[in-house]
C-alpha cells in the first residue's frame, strides 16, 4: 500500500504544469478573442446604429368623391398602374347636367333683366331731368308773373290815391259852382266846365278801381299758378329720385347675375367632378368600388401607391438616436431581397415618439410607473429610384443601418429648407 502511494505521488507531479499550461493557452484564447471583438466593434459597430423595426412607407392618395352619385364606369382594378390624371371612375351626369342647365338659364335670365335695367337708366335720367328743368322754368315763370302783378297793382293803388284826391277836388268844385249858380254868383259855363271834371274824375276813379279789382283777380291766379308750379316742381323732383332708384336695382340686379354665375360655376365643377381622376401616379389598391354603388363624398373608393416615391420609416430606441444627424447614409436591406442593399439617407427624425401620438397616449404621471425604452420614427430617403427587378412594397420588412460617424448635420429640418436633409461635409467608416 505505501508502494502504491508512492507511486500515485510520482504520477501527480509531473501534472502541475501542464494544467498551467492550459490555464495560460485558455487564457490568451480569452485575450484574443476579447481583442478581436474590440477591434472588430471599434471599426465595424462603433459608429453605426441598426434596426428591424423599419418598414416601406408612402404618401398614398386616398380616392373619394366630391358629390354624391351613382356609379356609371369603372376604369382600374386592384394592382393597375395609372398616370397623374387618368380617369379611374365615372358617375352618372344625369343630375348634374340638368343642373348645369337650369344654371345657365338663370344666369341667362339675370343678364337679361340686368341689360333691360341698364338700358332703361339713361331715357329716364334725360326725361325726368327735363321735366325737373321745365317744371323749375315754369315755377320761374309764375312767380315772374305774380311779381309783376303784385307790382303793378301797388302801382295802380298809388296812382288811385291821386285819382281819389283829384275826385274829391273836383267834387268840392262842383258842388261849389253849383251854389254858386244857383245863387246866380256863378255862370252856367263854370258850373257845366265843373260838372265835366267832377264826372272824368269819377271815372277815372273808377277806372283805376276796376283796374285793380282785375289786377286782385291775377294775383290770385298767378299765386295758385305759382303753388300748381311749386307741387308740379316737387313731383318731377320725386321722379328723379326714381332714377337713383334704377340705379340702385341695376346694383341689385347685378348682384343677383353675380350670384347666377357663382351657381354656375358650382353646377359646372359638380359635373366635372363626376369624373375621378388620379391626382398622382402610383399603383391602385384597396378598391372597393363597383359599377352600380351609390357612393356618398368622402367615402374611400381606392387607393393610388406611388410605389416610385416610397421612403423608409425606422423607428430607433431613443438611447440609439444620440449621434444620429440629417444628411447621414444608410444601408436598408429588405426581407423580400435577401442579401440585396439600398441606399438612403435620413431626412427627418420625428418630433416625438411613437407612443406620444399613438390613439391612446400614455399617461405616465398616474399610476405605478415603468420605464419602457421609447421608440422615435426616423425618416429615410432612398439615394436613387428602385432598380425595375427589386420594387418595394408598402409595409415591406427592413432591416436598416445607419453610419453616424459623421456628426456635422443638423438635428431638425431648418425652417423653409426642403424636406431632403443634405448630405454631411464629409464621411466616415
Amino acid at each position: 500500500m505505501a508502494i502504491d502511494e508512492e507511486q500515485q505521488k510520482a504520477v501527480e507531479v509531473p501534472d502541475i504544469p501542464r494544467k498551467s499550461r492550459r490555464l495560460r493557452v485558455a487564457a490568451l484564447v480569452v485575450a484574443v478573442v476579447c481583442v478581436a471583438g474590440f477591434l472588430y466593434w471599434w471599426f465595424f459597430l462603433r459608429n453605426f446604429v441598426s434596426t428591424d423595426d423599419a418598414y416601406v412607407k408612402a404618401d398614398s392618395a386616398q380616392i373619394s368623391s366630391r358629390i354624391p352619385g351613382t356609379v356609371a364606369k369603372v376604369f382600374v382594378e386592384n394592382d393597375y398602374a395609372v398616370n397623374v390624371g387618368e380617369t379611374l371612375v365615372e358617375l352618372d351626369p344625369k343630375d348634374y347636367q340638368v343642373a348645369l342647365d337650369r344654371a345657365k338659364a338663370t344666369l341667362e335670365q339675370d343678364e337679361a333683366n340686368l341689360e333691360a335695367a341698364r338700358i332703361s337708366v339713361p331715357p329716364l335720367d334725360v326725361q325726368t331731368s327735363s321735366q325737373v328743368l321745365a317744371a323749375e322754368a315754369s315755377l320761374k315763370a309764375a312767380q315772374d308773373n305774380e311779381n309783376q302783378t303784385r307790382h303793378s297793382l301797388d302801382q295802380l293803388r298809388s296812382n288811385r290815391a291821386a285819382a281819389a284826391a283829384e275826385f274829391s277836388q273836383a267834387e268840392r268844385d262842383y258842388r261849389r259852382f253849383e251854389n254858386l249858380f244857383k245863387s246866380g254868383a256863378g255862370t252856367d259855363r263854370q258850373r257845366e266846365q265843373a260838372r265835366t271834371t267832377y264826372d272824368k274824375a269819377k271815372a277815372d276813379l273808377g277806372a283805376i278801381d276796376a283796374h285793380i279789382a282785375a289786377l286782385q283777380a291775377s294775383l290770385g291766379a298767378a299765386t295758385q299758378q305759382v303753388s300748381r308750379a311749386r307741387a308740379q316742381l316737387q313731383g318731377t323732383r320725386s321722379e328723379r329720385s326714381n332714377v337713383e332708384i334704377q340705379r340702385r336695382k341695376v346694383e341689385s340686379l347685378a348682384a343677383k347675375r353675380d350670384i347666377a354665375s357663382a351657381e354656375l360655376d358650382a353646377a359646372s365643377l359638380n359635373l366635372s367632378y363626376c369624373t375621378i381622376k388620379a391626382p398622382i401616379k402610383g399603383y391602385i389598391a384597396q378598391k372597393s368600388v363597383q359599377i352600380g354603388d351609390r357612393i356618398q363624398p368622402a367615402q374611400p373608393l381606392m387607393a393610388v401607391v406611388p410605389l416610385q416615391d416610397v421612403y423608409v420609416e425606422a423607428n430607433f430606441k431613443e438611447t440609439q438616436l444620440t449621434d444620429v444627424r440629417l444628411g447621414q447614409s444608410a444601408t436598408i436591406e429588405a426581407d423580400i431581397y435577401p442579401g440585396y442593399k439600398y441606399k438612403g439617407k435620413v431626412a427627418g427624425i420625428r418630433a416625438g415618439t411613437g407612443a406620444a401620438f399613438s390613439l391612446i397616449p400614455p399617461e405616465n404621471a398616474t399610476g405605478n410607473w415603468i420605464k419602457v425604452v421609447q421608440r422615435i420614427p426616423v425618416r429615410i430617403e432612398l439615394d436613387r429610384p428602385l432598380p425595375p427587378d427589386r420594387p418595394l412594397r408598402v409595409g415591406a420588412s427592413l432591416m436598416v443601418t445607419i453610419d453616424v460617424a459623421d456628426t456635422s448635420g443638423p438635428h431638425l429640418i431648418a425652417h423653409g429648407q426642403a424636406s431632403t436633409a443634405q448630405a454631411p461635409s464629409s464621411t466616415g467608416q
